[in-house]
């Protein structure tokens, strides 16, 4: 059975974008990704407005790293570099 709703409570895509400030690629992906809901009339995808104007976009970027427990920090090794003139075991040159 079809669900009832108002059709002043349906906006298009683009009305969207305009409401939110994005572009409209940017309004389809959500659609894409099932975070907003849309409804097809007529062969057009319409979004509700409500959803819209309430839609709170998750934070962005990189998710933050786990930090270990203390005393289990990785630590970093630098390289010695032999500063003395001596050998480091690498041979420059020459014929093996």
């Amino acid at each position: 059975m079809a669900k009832l709703f108002n059709p002043e409570d349906l906006i298009s895509q683009a009305e969207a974008a305009q409401l939110r400030g994005v572009s409209r690629a940017s309004i389809n992906q959500l659609v894409a990704r099932q975070r907003l809901r849309s409804v097809v009339v007529g062969g057009k995808p319409y979004l509700f407005r409500a959803e819209v104007l309430n839609f709170a976009p998750d934070k962005g970027g990189r998710p933050p790293q786990a930090k270990s427990a203390p005393g289990t920090e990785k630590r970093a090794t630098a390289s010695v570099k032999a500063t003395n003139g001596t050998s480091t075991g690498k041979k420059k040159g020459g014929k093996r």
